[in-house]
């Protein structure tokens, strides 16, 4: 069978007899219902599966999701003949093993980010992808978002912005951090299997706060940085064409909500970027803070001819010497546009805007900043054999 004939055998696949993808859920949470019904939305997709560790959530899944079946195991999603794609919202902790598990079984996988727990972990993702030749998009939406796009074209791709020289991403006041676990969650429900949900990470007994709030927990993601900085980080190397930073440096720590959580509260990171034949050579950073008082996020790219400040709602241009900026608003949502390539991708066999390599080597440049900030210490990095060097 030639590679073509493989492609249209596998669009054929996906596209039944209403000429809809049938996809799974797995991870039915509120950021897993939230682009499930984003999915639905398309007119494109019918929900034919949903997988959770806690039964109430696939019954509030499946209330949005008519005909749906309900999995407390994905492995037995993935082996449902019913399912040709599927969307893995589960905490982070779990990203890799699942989406493993699903590109080996040939589904097409739209993960949310961040693709990975580790460094290491990304490149088994996408060897899994090529190997299955399937479709892995990553939710680094901004990727697709045409905000994003069109304030690429026009001041970074055109030169108007001259040489960059840095590039800042902030993230404050998150509210996904500082979720406080319901009152009826004291005790662990009985249809809550949290040794599953444990998963790879070390036994320890239930302790609602870690289930409900998992961002808080350094076993279970990368806090801020790989939660939000992987967003934006993601802009950044769109922007610059460039994924290759060759050192890190980070300080923070939990210096306000001292409750249990062992992802720092605040937290700065720095990384650098080697010159290239576009470009000299510049640097990236990341701020965040969860105290009280200070809330927003936005890019902002500094070049010597201008400035672009940029958000998932707008975007601002300041050329050097003008007041006035240059302003366009999003004419959509960029999630939306982000599910919409995947399934354009679905049908083409065509890599997506954010494939998993993209999505692996954002993720590098986040987790590096965390490994900074928990070793203390300036890293080196081999952003070829990504490795890390000693001083």
């Amino acid at each position: 069978m030639t590679a073509a004939s493989m492609s249209a055998a596998s669009y054929m696949r996906v596209m039944g007899a209403n000429g809809k993808v049938n996809l799974g859920l797995i991870g039915a949470g509120g950021r897993g219902k939230g682009v499930m019904g984003t999915f639905q939305k398309t007119e494109k997709v019918q929900v034919t599966a949903v997988c959770d560790i806690y039964a109430q959530r696939v019954d509030e899944a499946l209330s949005r999701a008519p005909g749906a079946k309900g999995y407390r195991d994905h492995r037995q999603l993935l082996a449902a003949t019913d399912v040709d794609a599927v969307l893995i919202a589960t905490p982070d902790h779990w990203h890799t093993q699942t989406a493993i598990d699903a590109l080996n079984a040939k589904k097409d996988v739209y993960v949310e980010k961040p693709l990975t727990l580790s460094i290491e972990e990304g490149p088994r993702i996408v060897k899994a992808a090529r190997v299955n030749d399937r479709i892995c998009q990553v939710g680094m939406q901004q990727r697709s978002g045409t905000v994003y796009l069109q304030a690429k074209q026009d001041y970074i791709q055109s030169g108007k912005i001259g040489q960059v020289t840095l590039a800042r991403t902030w993230w404050h006041g998150n509210g996904a951090h500082l979720q406080k676990a319901p009152a009826a969650l004291a005790t662990q429900p009985s249809n809550l299997d949290w040794a599953r949900f444990l998963g790879p990470v070390k036994w320890r007994d239930w302790d609602p706060q870690q289930f409900w709030n998992f961002r808080a927990y350094l076993d279970f993601g990368g806090g801020q940085v790989t939660d939000l900085f992987t967003h934006w980080i993601d802009v950044v190397h769109m922007f610059m064409d460039q994924d290759n930073p060759l050192s890190a440096s980070a300080a923070g720590g939990v210096y306000h909500y001292r409750d249990g959580r062992t992802a720092p509260d605040t937290i700065n990171v720095l990384l650098e970027y080697p010159e290239t034949k576009k470009n000299g050579p510049w640097t990236a950073t990341f701020e965040a803070t969860l105290a009280p008082g200070l809330t927003g996020a936005a890019v902002e790219i500094v070049g010597t001819e201008g400035r672009l400040w940029i958000t998932r709602a707008r975007s601002e241009y300041y050329a050097r010497g003008v007041k006035e900026p240059v302003v366009m608003q999003s004419p959509r949502d960029q999630t939306i546009e982000h599910v919409e390539n995947f399934l354009a991708c679905v049908q083409s066999r065509k890599l997506p805007n954010g494939d998993v390599y993209i999505g692996h080597r954002s993720a590098m440049a986040s987790h590096l900043g965390n490994i900074a900030y928990l070793q203390k210490r300036r890293l080196r990095f081999d952003p070829d054999r990504e490795e890390i060097l000693p001083l």
